[in-house]
This record gives C-alpha cells, sequence and structure tokens, in this order.
C-alpha cells in the first residue's frame, strides 16, 4: 500500500492559500480515482482505494501544517507502511511559479510542514512532489504561503497541480525514477 500524503493547513480561510497545493493534488487525485477522502482517523482525512492495483491511501492531514507529522505518523504505524512507500506532496517557496521537482528523498529545506514530517517519522527517505509557488520577495514568508493565490497564478498552479498528481500516478504505477524522467520541470 502507498500512503500519499497532500499537506495543506484545515479550514476555508486557508482552502485557496499557496500552503494548499498539497490538499487540491489530492483532491485531483480523490477526483481521478474515484476515493473520496472523508473518514477522519489519526487527526487526518483518509480515502483508501486504488492506483491500478496497487492499494493507496489519500492523506490531508487536519492538523495545521507545521504539525503535519503528529498526524502522518500514527498513520504511517497503522498501516505499517515504510518510507519506501510514502509519497508527500507540497508547496515549495524554493521552485519559481508553476515548477514541478520529483525527488526520492532530501531535506525539509525551509518548510516547516516537512520538517514536522521528518522530525516525527525519523526519516528523510521518502519520496516527494514539490509544486513551486515561487519567491515571496519582500512579503514576509509566513503571509506569503498562507495569502490567497491571485488571479493570474491560478492558471499556472491549477496546471502544476494536476501534472502532481499524474506524477503521484506514475511513481505508484512506474516508479519514482520514470516519474522525475517524465514531471521534472522548472
Amino acid at each position: 500500500m502507498y500512503i500519499i500524503c497532500g499537506l495543506g493547513n484545515p479550514g476555508k480561510q486557508y482552502e485557496d492559500t499557496r500552503h494548499n497545493m498539497g490538499f487540491k493534488t489530492m483532491d485531483v487525485l480523490s477526483s481521478r480515482l474515484g476515493i473520496p477522502i472523508t473518514k477522519l482517523k489519526f487527526k487526518a482525512l483518509i480515502g483508501e482505494g486504488h492506483i491500478g492495483s496497487e492499494k493507496v491511501a489519500l492523506v490531508k492531514p487536519q492538523t495545521f501544517m507545521n504539525l503535519s507529522g503528529e498526524a502522518l505518523r500514527p498513520i504511517m504505524e497503522f498501516y505499517k507502511e515504510t518510507a519506501d512507500h510514502l509519497i508527500v506532496v507540497y508547496d515549495d517557496i524554493d521552485l519559481p511559479l508553476g515548477g514541478l521537482r520529483i525527488r526520492p528523498s532530501g531535506s525539509s529545506g525551509s518548510h516547516n510542514g516537512m520538517k514536522s514530517l521528518i522530525y516525527h517519522l525519523q526519516y528523510d527517505n521518502f519520496a516527494r512532489v514539490r509544486i513551486g509557488i515561487g519567491d515571496h520577495g519582500i512579503i514576509p514568508l509566513d503571509k506569503y504561503v498562507i495569502g490567497k493565490v491571485p488571479k493570474e497564478e491560478q492558471p499556472v498552479l491549477s496546471d502544476t497541480i494536476n501534472e502532481a498528481a499524474d506524477a503521484v500516478i506514475c511513481i505508484v504505477e512506474n516508479g519514482i525514477e520514470d516519474s522525475m524522467q517524465k514531471h521534472n520541470h522548472k
């Protein structure tokens, strides 16, 4: 089974913010795969289904971003899954707007949600799909990531979210190397 976790912040006020790219990708996967993400378990919304013949759990932590690890760790333990069956999707200010980066492992960078995951899981060798939200410039970082996505950026991010969903499906069906070759771009 693959655990596919999209990072974001719960609540209507955060729905259309840059920090919710992971949640938005889970929504696309939910729609495409016919997997409702409605079961509340371990501080997260979870939906179970399949990508091809592989069983998957789509996860949206309901903690705030900086506490994402508190939700994901018990899920990994419940399903008895290891790092090689975890895929995390999240926003990244270090990538240009609309950039997409798939990696098999790595550090948290400046992302507090990833810092929480790595701290609670005690490993960082899991697949990640990073969606570029662009540089915050002079806007304070916290205000930038929880700010609403401006209308002119929405089409670019929508396309990238759809491609991130493609990348996740590709990882499950064909492996991370194939997904990196097909979907990595700046």
